[in-house]
């Protein structure tokens, strides 16, 4: 059986981390009233992708897989359903 490679850290795009940095910097403005610097937002994005982004993404393969097991079950119910009646 072949090993299977072990997943690189979550590394966002560039693209994503502007978005974010945009993001952080609009939640703190609007909700708590200040300016955050450009390297806070930075640290920020950091720590998430860091720390919450893993989480995250746990989360999201165990939806994936409790879904696919519902529809597995699907599969052996509806497998049964074909069957005809032997008289």
């Amino acid at each position: 059986m072949k090993k299977r490679e072990r997943l690189s850290q979550i590394k966002l795009s560039d693209s994503q981390k502007e978005k974010l940095n945009a993001e952080i910097k609009a939640f703190y403005l609007e909700e708590r009233g200040e300016e955050i610097g450009m390297i806070e937002q930075m640290q920020l994005v950091e720590l998430f992708e860091q720390k919450l982004a893993p989480v995250i993404y746990n989360r999201a393969l165990d939806d994936a897989k409790r879904w696919f097991s519902q529809m597995m079950d699907n599969v052996d119910a509806d497998y049964y359903a074909l069957y005809k009646n032997e008289e």
